[in-house]
């Protein structure tokens, strides 16, 4: 089983070097999952996930979530081919977490190269707790 410690990584890169992972086959656990971070300008990338997020009606999606683990877990889902039964059962070896749970505090943690927010060149981003808390989203 992996750990990575999602704290200040950038999400889509993240996310797609764990799609690739988990369709290797292995299992991926994400710690701190609302200290990654989405580059880009904040107003633009709120806008963009407020719209996703009230797409739709109550009884009939699509639906997107709000909490920061959800959101990341779903940015991964993206990145699978989520329809077909490889897509369906590497998703299910993804387990994302906020904080860090206890089971989880003496295991080692695995490095991504090229995903650390140190890459950026502009100062442009917010953290996924940020966007969550202003989606509404309680964690």
């Amino acid at each position: 089983m992996i750990v990575i410690d999602a704290s200040g990584l950038i999400l889509g890169r993240l996310s797609s070097m764990i799609a690739k992972r988990l369709l290797e086959g292995e299992t991926v656990s994400i710690v701190n999952a609302e200290k990654a971070i989405i580059s880009g300008s904040a107003t633009t990338t709120f806008k963009g996930y407020l719209q996703a997020t009230q797409r739709g009606i109550k009884e009939q999606g699509p639906y997107y979530p709000k909490r920061p683990d959800m959101i990341l877990k779903r940015t991964v889902r993206g990145m699978l081919p989520h329809k077909r039964r490889r897509g369906r059962d590497a998703l299910s070896h993804l387990k994302v977490y906020v904080g860090e749970p206890g089971e989880l505090k003496q295991e080692a943690r695995s490095k991504l190269e090229g995903t650390s927010m140190k890459r950026l060149s502009t100062i442009k981003h917010i953290g996924l707790d940020d966007l969550s808390r202003q989606l509404g989203g309680k964690f």
